[in-house]
């Protein structure tokens, strides 16, 4: 985790590997993809299933989110949940947006973090 954090601390909003991976740029083990997003494995799971749903449309944060981008947010958690249960996380599962530097957001392109297949602990971090 300190390694998110450290990331966090010096990303810059620019091409992001999520706009790569959705344009087929880079390869991702897909789970899930519409006109609107695409979920995708976690390259370095923190829980023994981790996930994330990224919105086609780049929004570098969710506090640039517009009114307008209200669907959108909301799709991206109704994919993360009919992920999550295609995946078998049947006791539960964490859905995370991380928020600016100190929110721990490493990548600059809204995305959600579905992680599950353990218990979480809170607080977290």
């Amino acid at each position: 985790m300190a390694d998110e954090i450290a990331k966090a601390q010096v990303a810059q909003p620019s091409d992001t590997i999520f706009e790569k991976i959705i344009h087929k740029e880079i390869p991702a083990k897909i789970i899930f993809e519409d006109d609107h997003c695409l979920t995708f494995h976690d390259i370095a799971p923190q829980a023994p299933t981790r996930f994330l749903v990224v919105p086609k449309k780049h929004i570098t944060q969710i506090s640039a989110a517009e009114d307008d981008d209200e669907n959108l947010l909301g799709h991206l958690m109704i994919v993360g949940k009919k992920c999550a249960a295609d995946l078998g996380l049947k006791k539960g599962y964490w859905m995370v947006v991380n928020e600016g530097a100190d929110g721990g957001q490493s990548v600059y392109h809204v995305h959600l973090h579905v992680l599950g297949g353990r218990h979480m602990n809170w607080p977290p971090g």
